[in-house]
């Protein structure tokens, strides 16, 4: 069972570490400029490592960004996310709500004092962070199989939407630099990392070391759990209030996924968890 040792440091780790999304990128269009083919990645990385250098990352990072390479299985994962065109019905469905909801609740109740304490410290319910666990990884049964480098650094070069993933493209290099991650950690096609697939740029603003040993390990449950819950809280979770569509905290459920039936999912599942 995970546990929990909250200390000092993660609170000002948190408020020393800023992810500006704009990274005060003077001329960095021009510099780097975004493809939609292979053809132009290594270009790319060496305009994007002088970019990248400007914002604070250190030689490590700059070195797994060397040594990214273009991840064609990202390009196709993010022209092809059908799922979230389903109606409700159909996604909870094929994301197996039902499986989640039974293996959820023996979760909470054979681990209740670690959930307990969560809420204690976020405010946020076990069945919330159970179900986005459950979703996310299947509790963590497969956590990725692509490098978070290369998958984000693709999406940050790729034209489609570069000024989103460039700030994680950033944050994934401070990982590194950090020692949270290496070059050649797996995580979800879009870079997303550990068992409740942090996108890079969140990671490194809201993870917390939850169990007291050094260290922010999205891939070990207590730090996952607890920067999630981190995450929702920063995003203007009420404790005690509802969470369900229309209620106060579904806003901080929304930050977490931009897909409506994800949200209304998630929702769901967590009231199920928790007995409701």
């Amino acid at each position: 069972m995970p546990r929990l040792r909250f200390t000092s440091r993660p609170a000002a780790v948190l408020t020393g570490i800023i992810l500006t999304l704009s990274l005060a990128l003077p001329g960095s269009a021009g510099a780097a400029p975004c493809g939609n083919t292979s053809a132009g990645f290594g270009a790319w990385k060496a305009a994007f490592a002088k970019t990248a250098a400007a914002a604070g990352v250190g030689k490590r990072g700059l070195q797994a960004l060397a040594n990214a390479s273009y991840s064609r299985r990202t390009i196709a994962a993010d022209r092809n996310q059908k799922s979230f065109n389903y109606s409700l019905d159909k996604f909870m469905q094929v994301r197996g709500s039902a499986t989640i909801v039974r293996q959820g609740r023996q979760r909470r109740a054979r681990q209740a004092s670690f959930y307990d304490a969560l809420e204690r410290r976020y405010g946020v319910p076990a069945g919330v962070l159970i179900a986005i666990h459950g979703m996310e990884t299947g509790f963590g049964r497969f956590m990725g199989d692509t490098r978070v480098v290369s998958a984000i650094t693709t999406l940050a070069y790729d034209c489609r939407r570069a000024d989103f993933f460039t700030p994680h493209a950033i944050g994934a290099l401070k990982l590194v630099d950090r020692g949270t991650i290496t070059g050649n950690t797996r995580g979800a096609r879009h870079g997303e990392l550990g068992h409740t697939q942090f996108l890079p740029g969140n990671a490194l603003k809201y993870g917390v070391d939850a169990n007291g040993d050094g260290r922010v390990d999205f891939y070990g449950l207590a730090d996952a759990l607890a920067s999630t819950a981190n995450y929702l809280r920063a995003k203007g979770w009420r404790p005690g209030r509802g969470y369900q569509p229309g209620q106060p905290n579904f806003r901080a459920i929304k930050e977490w996924n931009a897909a409506t039936v994800y949200q209304k999912a998630i929702a769901i599942m967590a009231a199920r968890i928790d007995g409701g």
